[in-house]
């Protein structure tokens, strides 16, 4: 019928890297295959983490029919396990507009690999879409906070579109694997709760935690697409975006031995 479940992850515990915001550079001692300096790998660490996503994952009940990842490394690097372990079932694409949040700045952030690196040369077996095109993209020179809500909120709005039409009379369940702020944001867009103070502590953002929301029955209408004129998409006061949606998980823990960890 429709997405009755979305499960949000953040991904994995990752190599650090720095800005130098005077000048723009970024520097990491975890250099990544994509060679792009903002885009490290997951940390040893993190890759057993991973492991242990991947285990809770596969026993989720509704069990996970699409995974929608940030076309950053240490994301697809976070849920490749997990799609391993739950098999060809699974469907993966990569979309531009779940991913990292960078602020505003006199220069430009670098960009991820592409569609045609990512699912050809750097993760093969994901079996990732080539011609899922990506809801939106990001701007390069960063975003505000209220920018980045209403990005989200776009991006929510043609996941759930598009995965409502290919369901047919199934009820479907999906992953969403990003980045602390844009999950936070997710949670936003999705419940419709929008706090005043905006660094207000209401959705958990652990390294390869699990939050869970469900939608409640009879919701889903859709929300206005955004332009320069339109910066509230209909999603605030309580209304989410295709819901309201009810987070019934935030945040867990439960299947990390190391627990909760980086968690904003």
């Amino acid at each position: 019928m429709v997405i009755t479940t979305i499960y949000v992850t953040r991904h994995a515990f990752r190599g650090s890297y720095t800005l130098n915001a005077s000048t723009g550079e970024y520097h990491t001692n975890s250099p990544s295959p994509t060679n792009i300096p903002n885009d490290p790998p997951l940390a040893a660490y993190g890759v057993q983490q991973s492991r242990e996503l991947a285990t809770a994952l596969a026993k989720l009940d509704p069990p996970i029919e699409f995974i929608y990842s940030s076309p950053f490394y240490r994301c697809l690097q976070t849920i490749k396990p997990a799609v391993e372990k739950i098999g060809g079932k699974v469907r993966v694409r990569v979309d531009n507009g779940i991913g990292e949040f960078y602020g505003p700045a006199p220069f430009y952030h670098p960009s991820p690999a592409s569609l045609h690196l990512l699912s050809t040369e750097f993760f093969p077996s994901l079996g990732i879409n080539p011609n899922y095109t990506p809801s939106l993209t990001p701007p390069t020179f960063g975003e505000t906070i209220a920018q980045l809500h209403d990005r989200v909120a776009s991006a929510l709005n043609h996941i759930i579109a598009s995965v409502d039409a290919e369901s047919g009379e199934r009820d479907t369940a999906i992953l969403i694997c990003t980045h602390a702020a844009t999950l936070i944001a997710i949670g936003r867009s999705l419940t419709g709760q929008m706090p005043e103070d905006v660094s207000e502590e209401d959705f958990l953002a652990p390294c390869a935690g699990l939050t869970k929301f469900v939608r409640r029955e009879g919701e889903g209408k859709p929300v206005k697409t955004p332009n320069a004129s339109q910066p509230d998409l209909g999603w605030r006061n309580a209304k989410g975006v295709r819901g309201p949606w009810d987070c019934l998980m935030n945040g867990n823990c439960d299947h990390l031995v190391g627990g909760a960890e980086r968690s904003w």
